[in-house]
């Protein structure tokens, strides 16, 4: 059987988990930390206000602009784009429509029963039951079934805890703006990883921009971001959470969903003669 995730690189797949994490834990160090700065407090009060910002918000709908490096055997990184639309209704609902650089269109919708993903280049589709909090499909859908989902840790109401035990150090960078809007520049590291958001200032903390680099990963390939249009009272309805399936397509399986080969010692002819 074919799966809606046989064409994703390992790369692709390391990125997504690393996206819903944003660092492991690291293992607990005897000596003492020093004193944060003062800068540093501010620093991460910005991250944690913008964390209990988009972890309060019962609806949004944003648009994002990324990229991504594929390390290549020669060393020569080679960057790949995407652009996704999200719409989000908590407790249970998320929409997620993508196109990648080659055109590739994608359809990933949670609706607090099941998931589903419609590639429209391949004109095949792939559903999982999964009832349950969009924190739970988010976990279910990258660490269960295999896909990518970046920045996932972004779209969960519980991001403020995922930040609070997951970022070791902070920086403040400076007072700057995206795109004419004034914005907090942070530089943060967990275990493996540094990563770099941009926040915007005023009384809606959104991220305007994120960079992360995978320090541990060969070539140390970077992850960025841009989200513009933010829409923190979005017209939702349960029409746009459910998936419109077009016609003719496949149902086909997540990877994860195939049966696994069990693997048996076997023994050739001539060992079993050896005897």
């Amino acid at each position: 059987m074919r799966s809606i995730a046989g064409n994703w690189s390992l790369w692709s797949k390391a990125l997504c988990a690393a996206a819903l994490a944003l660092a492991a834990a690291g293992p607990a160090h005897s000596r003492k930390a020093p004193a944060p700065t003062e800068s540093q407090v501010q620093a991460r009060e910005i991250l944690m206000r913008m964390a209990g910002y988009l972890g309060g918000a019962q609806a949004y709908s944003v648009s994002l602009r990324s990229g991504y490096d594929a390390v290549q055997a020669s060393g020569q990184k080679i960057e790949f784009n995407e652009t996704r639309k999200i719409t989000l209704a908590r407790p249970d609902k998320l929409r997620v429509e993508g196109e990648r650089s080659d055109g590739a269109k994608t359809l990933t919708v949670f609706n607090g029963k099941e998931i589903v993903l419609v590639d429209a280049a391949r004109n095949v589709y792939a559903t999982s039951r999964q009832p349950g909090s969009i924190d739970d499909s988010v976990v279910y859908f990258v660490k269960d079934l295999g896909m990518r989902l970046p920045l996932g840790v972004m779209l969960m109401s519980r991001m403020p805890a995922e930040f609070e035990a997951r970022v070791k150090t902070i920086d403040y960078v400076e007072k700057t703006s995206i795109l004419g809007a004034p914005a907090h520049h942070l530089a943060a590291r967990g275990d493996g990883i540094d990563f770099q958001v941009w926040v915007a200032d005023g009384d809606k903390p959104v991220p305007l921009r994120v960079v992360i680099t995978y320090r541990k990963s060969p070539g140390q390939p970077q992850f960025w971001a841009q989200f513009a249009d933010w829409n923190l009272a979005p017209a939702v309805n349960d029409a746009m959470f459910t998936a419109q399936v077009p016609a003719g397509a496949q149902k086909i399986a997540f990877a994860a969903q195939l049966p696994r080969m069990k693997v048996t010692a076997r023994k050739t002819a001539a060992d079993k003669g050896a005897r």
